[in-house]
């Protein structure tokens, strides 16, 4: 037998960036940080508009605590 067929002294088998996993755990998380970016750089560049609800919407105030109430 040839030293190319033989696995390597040790038993360790292929080396890390042989295995084809690796590589799509590292397209994945490359994939999950460009996406956290873009989504930080297009909110950053459209603001929220406030909303005229008089009330609580879905629980949430309309307003903070330290803004005052609507007059009457």
């Amino acid at each position: 037998m040839s030293a190319r067929n033989n696995p390597r002294p040790g038993g360790q088998g292929e080396a890390w960036y042989q295995q084809p996993i690796l590589w799509f755990g590292a397209a994945i998380f490359a994939a999950l940080l460009a996406g956290c970016v873009w989504m930080i750089v297009v909110s950053a560049r459209h603001a929220d508009t406030p909303l005229d609800a008089p009330h609580a919407v879905l629980g949430v105030p309309a307003s903070t605590h330290s803004t005052h109430p609507p007059s009457p």
